[in-house]
């Protein structure tokens, strides 16, 4: 899902398959797609890793510079 996902211009996929990859795939590479593997998560961990998601912001700063390579 992810990397098919990351082949279409403007999206940012990250998969998640806990709370701290989710937070740092919004902060640190301002993901606007989570995907979460059925195999790896149970459903409450992938339902709090969506919150998590839908609640960080980009951190921009250095980050920014990394971004706008892609």
């Amino acid at each position: 899902m992810n990397i098919t996902a990351n082949r279409h211009k403007n999206i940012r996929a990250a998969q998640c398959y806990n709370t701290k990859s989710t937070k740092l795939s919004r902060l640190h590479n301002d993901a606007n797609i989570i995907t979460l593997g059925s195999r790896l998560l149970s459903k409450k961990n992938a339902l709090n890793c969506i919150s998590i998601f839908l609640k960080t912001k980009f951190e921009g700063g250095r980050h920014t510079k990394r971004i706008k390579k892609i």
